[in-house]
């Protein structure tokens, strides 16, 4: 049975899945993203990575911008989709798009459902410390991430995983769960079971508040934060009345605090020392070594390469 698919995505973690859909034969009949939006200094118009993945292919691309208007609905019914497959598309689905596939419409989420559900689970999870994350194909319902389980698999996530590296991470286990279960999607024989409520959490989109370090939280915690914000936005202090962001931290169980950092009585952000290891910062319960950091109006740059420079000294406090 040849059934017409559609696919919806728009960043980098969506491609694997759309580039295994056309790898393996299925009639994929169009792909909906996001709208091109402006990036870098120069504000020029780029295509989402789903669509450059979907053009490269020779497929048709329709970006609505809500996709819940009458008009959105009409277009993508033009495609007679027997299945809808989503993988981080950015949009709720409304209930006219939710019922038109016999198939029904399935996503692959990043997480281990009913746990991060929302916008933000792969970087939440870092962010909160979690060993392992993993990958949840599902039925899409009404509500946010709540539709009945197809299936799911684990992904550990390391001591030194940065967002980056568990979005390339999840975004490949994604495909291939989600390439195990497609026979199954196309016959209509797939076995579903409904997530448990009580075990649910909601990983909320990241905010400027989330990425301000508080020196007065553990070492493990401002470490686990500045990772979960890598690539993306990165995290920041306040240095001299500007913003000091902090691209990569020392593993504090790899590296651990120096004498000063261990006894000293500095309060929570004082810099305690700069050497070839970078900038030893006080923690609530010890330091904390920064080991690429980016001042205001620079690039981003080793911590060691810019301790030397002698702008920064012992006894400043970040805020």
């Amino acid at each position: 049975m040849d059934l017409n698919i559609v696919f919806m995505g728009t960043p980098e973690f969506a491609v694997p899945s759309l580039d295994m859909l056309i790898a393996e034969g299925y009639n994929v009949v169009g792909v909906v993203t996001q709208p091109d939006k402006p990036q870098g200094r120069k504000k020029v118009l780029t295509p989402t990575p789903v669509k450059a993945a979907a053009e490269r292919h020779g497929l048709p691309v329709f970006q609505p911008v809500k996709l819940r208007d009458p008009e959105s609905v009409a277009r993508l019914a033009e495609w007679k989709p027997d299945l809808i497959v989503t993988a981080a598309f950015g949009q709720i689905l409304p209930k006219a798009v939710l019922d038109m596939p016999v198939r029904g419409c399935v996503n692959v989420h990043g997480s281990l459902l009913p746990k991060y559900r929302g916008g933000a689970p792969i970087q939440r999870s870092i962010i909160n410390g979690e060993s392992v994350t993993g990958v949840t194909l599902m039925y899409m319902a009404e509500g946010l991430d709540t539709g009945d389980m197809i299936s799911r698999v684990e992904v550990p996530i390391t001591d030194d995983d940065t967002s980056g590296t568990m979005f390339v991470k999840l975004s490949d286990a994604g495909s291939k769960l989600l390439q195990a279960e497609m026979p199954r999607l196309i016959a209509g024989e797939t076995t579903a079971v409904p997530q448990d409520e009580a075990e649910a959490s909601y990983a909320r989109n990241l905010t400027r508040e989330d990425e301000k370090i508080d020196w007065n939280r553990t070492s493990r915690e401002i470490y686990n934060q500045i990772r979960g914000l890598v690539p993306f936005s990165g995290a920041f202090t306040m240095w001299d009345e500007q913003v000091f962001k902090v691209w990569a931290a020392a593993n504090p169980n790899q590296l651990g605090a120096s004498e000063t950092g261990a006894k000293g009585q500095a309060e929570p952000g004082t810099v305690l020392q700069l050497n070839a290891s970078g900038i030893e910062v006080r923690t609530g319960d010890g330091s904390l070594w920064l080991t690429e950091v980016q001042p205001a109006g620079k690039k981003a740059m080793k911590a060691a390469d810019f301790g030397r420079g002698g702008t920064l000294k012992p006894g400043t406090v970040l805020r």
